[in-house]
């Protein structure tokens, strides 16, 4: 007897990707064109899979398919299911995985996580060319909606950034409070803040509001920033060169606090974190190189190698 807590064997991959197809357009017929088949042939293969689920998927709104609750819910974890399907057959034929991936690669993740799983790729797909870009979120942001960058790695994007993207959490990260190791004030972080320059995020980074509310929290709501930049080149010669605090991602700085150029300040607050993952278009050509990054992504993640 079928387990209906668990998938059933006769659901099979032609009903998942015609699932996610459909879910992508919210049209039956736009879908049948783009596969070549008849669109009663697509209405059965959608309710085989609704039977086999035990659950609607879609509801009709006028002339278009909107997913029910359960049909968001199965979306989320079938979309990454055949990703990592796919990541996983490309891995078996890595000399396929080749061509050009562009890749927007934010602050927190380019200087640990993003070096480690691009040395990985050339490794298991030496004729893959990476090419990489860095800058604002809201950049990387327009040019993977413009298909200029195939995906991104950081930090998840804001709600009214996510229209037609889809983000992958690989883990969180702490946004912390920086300074150069011998700050004389490094044991005070209250004082610090109350007497030191602060270099802060940019207004409109994604990192930028939790700070701000960190300070109101403190009652520093109306503090002026000296600084404000999440490049590492020039905030490190700002904090070497003066009394300066950073707040800032753990993972741009992890190579500073390793080798304690930079100390790190308490801040006691937890919601200084977010998750840092994959983002790209929901829909878009096949491409085994991208499939294998986001798989060594991942791998890379659960493997700590972002600490």
């Amino acid at each position: 007897m079928h387990n209906n807590f668990g998938m059933h064997p006769a659901l099979k991959l032609r009903h998942i990707r015609a699932f996610l197809e459909i879910a992508s357009t919210g049209s039956l017929s736009a879908v049948a064109r783009a596969q070549g088949i008849s669109q009663p042939a697509l209405s059965r293969t959608l309710a085989e899979a609704e039977t086999l689920l035990g659950a609607a998927l879609f509801r009709r709104e006028n002339r278009r398919l909107v997913l029910t609750e359960q049909g968001a819910r199965f979306r989320q974890h079938a979309s990454l299911a055949l990703q990592a399907l796919d990541a996983g057959a490309a891995a078996l034929h890595p000399t396929a995985a080749g061509g050009r991936l562009t890749v927007g690669v934010l602050p927190t993740a380019a200087s640990r996580l993003f070096p480690r799983i691009a040395l990985r790729l050339r490794d298991l797909a030496p004729d893959a060319l990476l090419s990489v870009i860095t800058g604002p979120h809201s950049y990387l942001t327009s040019l993977l909606r413009k298909g200029e960058i195939d995906l991104m790695i950081g930090r998840l994007p804001g709600a009214r950034e996510m229209a037609g993207l889809s983000f992958e959490h690989l883990y969180e990260e702490e946004i912390i409070l920086v300074a150069r190791s011998d700050h004389p004030l490094a044991h005070a972080p209250r004082a610090a803040l109350e007497q030191c320059p602060l270099v802060l995020p940019p207004e409109g980074a994604i990192i930028r509001q939790a700070v701000d509310d960190y300070l109101v929290s403190l009652g520093l709501g109306g503090t002026r920033p000296a600084y404000e930049t999440v490049a590492l080149p020039l905030a490190r010669g700002l904090l070497m060169g003066s009394d300066a605090l950073w707040f800032i991602s753990r993972g741009v700085v992890a190579e500073e606090l390793d080798r304690e150029d930079f100390c790190l300040l308490p801040t006691d607050a937890r919601y200084l974190s977010g998750a840092v993952g994959v983002t790209r278009r929901q829909s878009g050509p096949a491409n085994p190189a991208m499939d294998l990054l986001v798989q060594l992504a991942r791998d890379g993640a659960k493997a700590g190698l972002h600490r």
